[in-house]
C-alpha cells in the first residue's frame, strides 16, 4: 500500500511540476518577445499559431 501511495504522489508531483514549468516558460516568453514567438504545447511551428505555410513532411 505504501508503494502505491508513493507512486501516486510521485506521478502527481511530476505532472504538477510540468505545469509549473510551462507557466514559467510562457511568462518568460511574454516578457522577452525579442527572443521569438511563444511555442505552445499543442505543437506546430508557431509561425501561424500552429499552422505553417508549408506542410510538414511526416
Amino acid at each position: 500500500m505504501a508503494n502505491f501511495l508513493a507512486a501516486s504522489l510521485i506521478i502527481f508531483a511530476v505532472l504538477a511540476g510540468w505545469v509549473w514549468v510551462q507557466q514559467i516558460y510562457a511568462a518568460f516568453a511574454a516578457r522577452h518577445p525579442e527572443l521569438g514567438p511563444f511555442r505552445s504545447a499543442e505543437g506546430g511551428c508557431s509561425c501561424g499559431k500552429g499552422h505553417c505555410e508549408r506542410p510538414s513532411s511526416r
